[in-house]
């Protein structure tokens, strides 16, 4: 094989590479999150391309029978794109009271909780230690977690779309409706 041809057959290589190559991650997801269990990071970014939905949780809440629906969506969507991703706070009415593992326990044994599980943090606005995610997702939409189970919804392009606050169950028509219609967008 001469020069010429092996720089024919690189130059291939390297233009199917750079066709292969992932999508960047965008702002919203370039971050990293301990994980739930053993609070290893986890980088956001391996969800670039999913449609998210985002809620803040807790144990001992009114709205915790929500993880079942979050569960189900997760469960009934999950091969078309869509991710659950689950972010306890003891932040309203002290009802995380946990540590990440006694949280982790409970989602499990309780709801068998299978979607992405992060580790406790603060999700409140306006304090210095909220969690950067949850600041980027109020700023987009205009919408603050008031109470645990507040949902954003987050498209493909890893843009917030639209936020449901704790009345809204994660499987109202409202709410599937709009994953349906992410969901159908490449």
């Amino acid at each position: 094989m001469n020069i010429r041809n092996a720089l024919s057959i690189l130059s291939l290589l390297l233009a199917g590479a750079a066709q292969a190559a992932p999508e960047a991650c965008p702002a919203l997801l370039n971050q990293t999150q301990p994980r739930l269990q053993d609070e290893a990071p986890q980088s956001l970014c391996q969800y670039v391309g999913k449609v998210l939905l985002v809620v803040n949780t807790a144990s001992y809440c009114g709205f915790t029978k929500q993880y079942k629906a979050l569960e189900a969506l997760h469960e009934r969507y999950r091969d078309r794109g869509l991710v659950v991703l689950g972010f306890p706070s003891n932040d309203f009415g002290a009802q995380e009271p946990g540590s990440n593992k006694d949280i982790a326990a409970f989602c499990e044994n309780t709801f068998n909780v299978k979607f992405p599980m992060f580790a406790k943090s603060v999700v409140k606005a306006g304090r210095p230690d909220t969690n950067p995610l949850f600041v980027a997702l109020a700023q987009a939409t205009d919408s603050t977690p008031k109470w645990n189970f507040h949902k954003y919804l987050v498209g493909r392009d890893g843009k917030p779309v639209s936020a449901y606050t704790s009345l809204t169950s994660p499987d109202s028509s409202k709410v599937v409706a709009e994953i349906e219609r992410l969901l159908a967008q490449k």
